[in-house]
């Protein structure tokens, strides 16, 4: 049991480092037999499925554009028209982020969700009873609005109330509710589109209320982030919640002496080094400058590397390779998204404490070029013959393609950026990257389906350069933030120099769990060498 133990410590030092594995509780259990961590993990589902709001939302666009009483409904849109209807859902995303950000901060993680879990809920209900298409789009348009209030919080909550050594996967597991909520979509207007009334488009529509309904059943019983509450001066309030749900109710726990010592230490550090009220602290120092300029990557490349032109318009595509009919067209798109999720959640989430998030970013960007390229090449070949064994081998490099986006992309969207960034500045930098993501889907909306219209596959000819691109922008410029917690990842960006990890130290050791703290390091360094 010694040696198990041992090797656990180890693993973990792998993970979140040495000096936080020293700390970890000598408990042999598993976490799903651990009481207090299998009650956090299921109480951060709620935050969990956020990101399946914005999944959903794409699925069905893409869903409801092959339903023919869709199309009749609203005088079959096209080009610019039809690129308006699914742009206004990110652009609303955009236009919220501002006042979300602040309220972030302000009224904390949880509440900021509960309001726009209530708001999607209710315009939900008026998207799916539009009676024409401007109520259909300014539904839209609030919808988007209301859903960043579910996408923005929701990483950062995961991020900093997830156990330690949980903390990679389950904010790498966060946007892989964005292939729960493209399932749901997928397979329900794969179901209704049978149904010869409008209810076949309307009940869709409703059902994109149903993930944000659903987290309101249980979001009373979330607990607030500790560092929020820490930043706040509710040092109690935070310490219970670590000493609930870290350490079982061990009010004496080394785990928990720990990360209050390191929350305040980092906040007090932040607090002397940058004015905590200011966007323009993105941008001042070099490092906050490399966190930004990897933020606005991250989020414009997500919708910019070719994965986009799918996630909204299949049936443009899967048209190019003569697989037009709304069955097929639907049973591709539920089929596909089942694909992604097994891909987001099994390959990327689950690997990312093993691989580390700059691996998982370079073999996701070379596998998607290498796919892309070949599907380029036989859609062109399709072009000349119309040959169906071809149409059929480019579904299947659609959906490597998207397996390979899955294993980074996807989970590391939110997660990567939730780490690189401060306390203080994280919630502007998640911020950041959000605009820029969902400008780019924006543009990208009003861009593809006037590009597909007009040159066809060859615009898939810009991706695959966009992305040899991205492969020596990602070598160069993204640091592996593995084997660091939380506020340890501070060093990777501005070395050790900054005078952090030193009061950390000091803070720990001057505590009463100092002794325990550094004959642990020394078992856990013993074990390395070994």
């Amino acid at each position: 049991m010694g040696l198990r133990n041992r090797n656990e410590k180890k693993g973990a030092a792998a993970v979140v480092g040495h000096e936080l594995a020293a700390v970890l509780p000598d408990d042999p259990r598993p976490w799903y037999r651990t009481p207090h961590l299998i009650k956090l993990n299921l109480l951060l589902l709620v935050p969990l499925v956020s990101s399946g709001a914005i999944g959903y939302d794409g699925s069905m666009m893409n869903g409801l554009q092959t339903l023919p009483q869709w199309q009749t409904y609203f005088g079959h849109p096209e080009g610019a028209l039809l690129g308006a209807m699914n742009s206004v859902y990110p652009a609303g995303k955009v236009v919220a982020l501002f006042l979300v950000t602040y309220l972030c901060d302000r009224i904390g993680r949880k509440s900021t969700i509960t309001i726009g879990a209530i708001a999607c809920v209710a315009f939900a209900i008026m998207q799916g009873l539009s009676k024409n298409m401007h109520m259909f789009i300014a539904a839209r348009a609030v919808l988007g609005f209301f859903t960043s209030f579910l996408a923005q919080p929701s990483p950062i909550l995961i991020t900093e109330l997830a156990y330690p050594t949980h903390r990679g996967k389950l904010t790498a597991l966060y946007n892989t509710s964005f292939y729960l909520g493209s399932i749901i979509a997928a397979w329900c207007t794969y179901g209704t589109f049978k149904l010869e009334t409008n209810w076949s488009w309307r009940i869709p529509s409703i059902l994109q209320g149903l993930l944000p309904a659903l987290q309101l059943l249980a979001i009373y019983f979330l607990p607030e982030s500790p560092r929020w509450l820490v930043a706040h001066g509710r040092r109690a309030e935070a310490r219970k919640i670590l000493v609930d749900y870290h350490a079982g109710g061990d009010q004496d726990s080394p785990l928990v002496n720990f990360e209050m010592a390191e929350i305040e230490g980092a906040l007090t550090h932040e607090a002397d080094a940058m004015s905590q009220n200011s966007w323009l602290e993105l941008i001042r120092t070099p490092a906050n400058r490399k966190r930004t300029l990897i933020a606005v990557i991250v989020g414009w490349f997500a919708q910019w590397n070719g994965i986009a032109i799918v996630s909204y318009y299949l049936f443009l595509v899967l048209n190019t390779v003569g697989i037009t009919e709304a069955k097929d067209q639907t049973l591709i798109n539920g089929l596909l998204q089942v694909s992604n999720w097994i891909a987001a959640v099994f390959v990327g989430a689950m690997m990312v404490d093993r691989l580390g998030r700059r691996t998982l970013f370079m073999v996701s960007t070379g596998g998607m070029l290498v796919s892309y390229v070949i599907w380029t090449a036989l859609t062109a070949h399709f072009i000349d013959t119309h040959d169906q064994t071809t149409g059929r081998v480019v579904v299947a490099f659609i959906f490597i393609t998207f397996f390979f986006y899955c294993t980074a992309w996807a989970p590391l969207l939110q997660a990567y950026i939730v780490e690189i960034y401060p306390y203080t500045l994280r919630s502007r930098g998640v911020s950041i990257m959000y605009i820029t993501t969902f400008s780019g889907l924006v543009v990208g909306n009003q861009v593809n389906p006037i590009a597909m219209a007009s040159i066809g596959w060859k615009y898939y000819i810009l991706f695959c350069c966009i992305l040899a691109c991205l492969l020596f922008v990602i070598w160069f410029l993204f640091p592996e933030t593995k084997g660091h917690t939380l506020e340890e990842i501070q060093e990777v960006f501005e070395g050790k120099s900054n005078g952090y990890g030193n009061d950390k130290l000091a803070d720990i050791e001057g505590g009463d769990m100092g002794e325990k703290s550094k004959q642990k390091s020394g078992n856990v360094d013993q074990v390395e060498i070994a």
